[in-house]
């Protein structure tokens, strides 16, 4: 049974493990001769290209100075900076947080997901969640011994909302579910949740006395003139909303493994129980890089943001160009771009690609029952993305049936 439940975490085919993959029986599958060009990890964002929050570092190196009282912080992080962050998460958010009861600290936003499933779901316990989503909350479900409930979203027909099926999250928290899990933007897609559609999922959320785990890592990366709506400020009761958010991406500050879970009182101290046995606590040197957070340079969030748009515009033009239909993101720094009938394996065409022509991507089945998907986070130098795409749609191509 041990044996069973480690070998469902598979991580051979995750983002950023792809560099650990041999190259399998790729020579005997090969068309045609390598495509030269740059390499490119699209697995996950590019740091270089698009470097860390001004003063991030500066933070670090005045907390190491300090020595001790910021080494140690409580389990659930320093009392200061969660003052702060409750501060500028209620702005944000638009609901009231609590900095005493209502905050934690975790080594990133992966660890806080962790802890606010471990927190909610027993086994046996049902949890609805959406295909296509973050590809950890399934494995996360299924550790705990939790059931994932899958609730189909239609991200290519469904604009300007997302194409959750709120039918089927219906049915879902009528089969008993009692936790619904998503992100919002959806990764991989991109795509933000509409008003209309967070105000009905907080109404069957109420309904049917569900828990909420929002992760809303990339709701500060919003492309022009787009809404967004935080499910803690959609009526629902403090107790029945988990929101995790972070620095790591659109702030590119992931190499310091810091992650914020805000919310119900009752699960963020459960939440701090187990932080107190799994890693004691968020770095403490690191959590004085949150004071950066919220608190950019005017106008660098903004460029930011252009800078992420131009790339994800050209991206698209390149997969619609090559017959490959791509949902337009909405927000953060995926793509989801659907490849045509291959004549070889997904697995095999993602090898293929790192193999011939210098480029990692993910497979979309990683994020749910999408075996025509490949995911791509775009956030990386334009000139080379441009050109990794271009390769993209000639392997694709190549390797048409």
């Amino acid at each position: 049974m041990t044996v069973d439940k480690f070998a469902a975490l598979a991580t051979a085919n995750a983002p950023g493990q792809e560099v650990r993959q041999a190259a399998g029986n790729v020579g005997n599958l090969m068309r045609g001769g390598r495509i030269a060009g740059h390499p490119i990890d699209f697995s996950h964002g590019d740091v270089d290209a698009f470097g860390p929050t001004p003063g991030a570092a500066d933070r670090f190196s005045e907390a190491l100075v300090a020595g001790g009282r910021q080494a140690y912080t409580e389990y659930r992080g320093s009392a200061d900076i969660r003052s702060e962050l409750s501060e500028v998460l209620a702005a944000f958010t638009g609901a009231p947080v609590s900095a005493d009861n209502g905050t934690i600290v975790t080594p990133g936003t992966q660890g806080a997901l962790f802890l606010a499933v471990a927190s909610l779901v027993n086994a046996g316990d049902k949890v609805a969640i959406v295909q296509p989503d973050y590809f950890v909350n399934r494995k996360l479900v299924e550790f705990v011994g939790g059931y994932p409930v899958p609730v189909a979203m239609d991200y290519l027909g469904s604009s300007p909302d997302s194409g959750l099926d709120l039918a089927q999250l219906k049915d879902a928290f009528k089969a008993g579910a009692r936790v619904f899990l998503f992100s919002n933007p959806n990764n991989p897609t991109g795509v933000v949740y509409s008003r209309r559609e967070i105000g009905e999922i907080a109404r069957l959320a109420a309904a049917f006395d569900v828990m909420i785990i929002a992760d809303q890592l990339y709701s500060r990366l919003l492309y022009a003139n787009q809404n967004y709506a935080h499910i803690r400020a959609a009526g629902l009761p403090e107790d029945r909303v988990i929101t995790i958010m972070g620095p790591s991406k659109t702030e590119s500050l992931s190499g310091y493994r810091l992650g914020i879970a805000f919310g119900a009182p009752a699960v963020i101290e459960r939440m701090e129980k187990l932080q107190a046995i799994v890693s004691l606590r968020a770095a403490g040197y690191n959590q004085a890089v949150l004071r950066t957070w919220f608190r950019e340079p005017k106008g660098w969030l903004e460029e930011r943001i252009a800078r992420h748009q131009a790339i994800r515009d050209d991206l698209l033009g390149v997969f619609r160009d090559g017959s490959m239909p791509t949902r337009e993101p909405q927000a953060g720094s995926y793509l989801f771009p659907t490849l045509p009938p291959l004549g070889v394996g997904l697995q095999d065409f993602v090898r293929l690609l790192r193999h011939q022509a210098d480029v990692i991507v993910t497979a979309g089945t990683e994020f749910g029952p999408c075996p025509n998907n490949i995911r791509l986070n775009f956030s990386q130098d334009h000139t080379a993305a441009m050109a990794a795409g271009r390769r993209i749609v000639e392997m694709a191509h190549r390797y048409r049936k």
